[in-house]
């Protein structure tokens, strides 16, 4: 069996290694001519390490990111309404690493040169159009200038080329992304280590808040922080497909003016980070079908979500790694896209909705409805079981609660990789 995976990003590449691991021949093509490392950060929720642990990666991430240990929400005003382990510390088997994407794509891409050979990987080739002849499907790709570039033929096709995806609209021709009307800033910054030191913090509420957290240590005791910004947009912004265009400092700092706490001094950060970027709030409508025939879609492809508790990284990997444990238990391959998608689909359109509706971090917006001036104490506000409960019921819904994570075999057994 050859399988064409389209997007050479994490899902791609991910899927690509778990491919491999059952014996699968793959070729990646991506559109980009060159892979250059990005170094805005991620979160590796334990339901994703461990199988990148199953497929040889884990030590290798856990060296070169950190070992999340502390989620904390505070409110605008930098009073902490609810904090709680991550990782091993909450019980997992598996840490939760927050790390640079950059690195995150160094470690894939060496794994892809050393398991499947440099040939493996195709960049400058965008899709441009596809087929299914018989038992066969057919790519066409085009350079960053629009010239052809050849044909791909294979048994599969897998779109794991993003929000924008092209294999997606094959499917859905006119679907359009759904903006809110917010907009993200994001960077990375030297700082000294805050909290634990290994802390990711959300602070705000619904229309206005910022999620900082280490993705590095640095030889000089700092850290290395990714920092998101969600406000509203502002005129002179990026167009609703525009993505990581640069931005003014200047109007991300003046919008978290005054957000300077004890603990960390967020406006400071903002202001002292040299090359700050800018994307619309998108998403995009769940859809009731992501395999056809031999075609199917993975990440964000399948299921693009708002930036919220940290999973759209983290459930393109799993992904991957259901549908390689489909294509092994199942020998019609065309039953096997549908078995993946049985087995996803219902959760992540859920978890679409509950992105947009703020997911883990609803306790922000709750309390910033019920104490707007802020608190004395968190529990005249919000009761314990209403913070447990909402962290909880997101968990569940995402499959990364511990009894679920701990419970379960990896879908694809480590002895298999090579």
């Amino acid at each position: 069996m050859q399988v064409i995976i389209v997007g050479g990003g994490i899902a791609g590449l991910s899927a690509a290694l778990s491919l491999h691991q059952i014996g699968i021949a793959c070729r990646v093509y991506e559109s980009v001519p060159r892979l250059a490392p990005i170094g805005h950060g991620i979160n590796l929720q334990p339901n994703a390490v461990r199988e990148l642990t199953a497929l040889g990666l884990g030590d290798k991430l856990a060296s070169v990111g950190i070992l999340t240990a502390e989620l904390a929400f505070y409110n605008k005003h930098g009073q902490l309404i609810w904090t709680e382990p991550r990782g091993k510390a909450a019980g997992y088997r598996w840490p939760q690493i927050s790390i640079s994407r950059g690195k995150l794509h160094e470690v894939l891409l060496a794994a892809i040169d050393e398991r499947l050979g440099l040939r493996a990987l195709a960049t400058g080739h965008h899709l441009a159009g596809l087929e299914q002849r018989g038992d066969k499907v057919v790519a066409r790709f085009t350079d960053p200038a629009g010239k052809p570039v050849g044909e791909a033929e294979g048994d599969l096709l897998i779109g794991a080329d993003g929000i924008h995806s092209a294999v997606r609209k094959h499917f859905y021709p006119g679907e359009l992304a759904v903006f809110d009307g917010y907009l993200h800033y994001r960077g990375v910054v030297d700082a000294d280590p805050y909290l634990t030191g290994r802390s990711m913090a959300v602070v705000g509420h619904r229309t206005h808040r910022a999620i900082v957290y280490p993705i590095a240590p640095l030889p000089n005791g700092k850290v290395l922080i990714n920092w998101l910004a969600y406000t509203k947009i502002p005129s002179g912004a990026p167009p609703l497909e525009a993505w990581d265009t640069v931005a003014d400092r200047a109007l991300a700092v003046d919008r978290f003016k005054g957000w300077s706490y004890p603990w960390l001094e967020i406006q400071g950060l903002f202001a002292r980070t040299e090359r700050v970027l800018q994307l619309p709030n998108v998403d995009r409508d769940p859809i009731p079908r992501w395999s056809f025939s031999r075609v199917t879609l993975i990440g964000d492809a399948a299921h693009p979500m708002q930036p919220v508790g940290a999973q759209a990284g983290s459930q393109a990997v799993v992904d991957g790694r259901v549908l390689a444990a489909s294509l092994l238990a199942t020998a019609d391959p065309v039953e096997a896209l549908v078995r993946y998608q049985d087995q996803r689909i219902a959760a992540m359109n859920d978890m679409i909705i509950r992105n947009r509706n703020l997911g883990l971090e609803a306790v922000l917006q709750m309390a910033e409805e019920r104490a707007p001036e802020g608190f004395g104490q968190i529990s005249d506000v919000l009761t314990q079981d209403e913070l447990e409960s909402t962290a909880l019921s997101f968990k569940k819904a995402a499959g990364l609660d511990v009894e679920t994570v701990n419970g379960r075999r990896s879908y694809v057994e480590l002895q298999g990789a090579s």
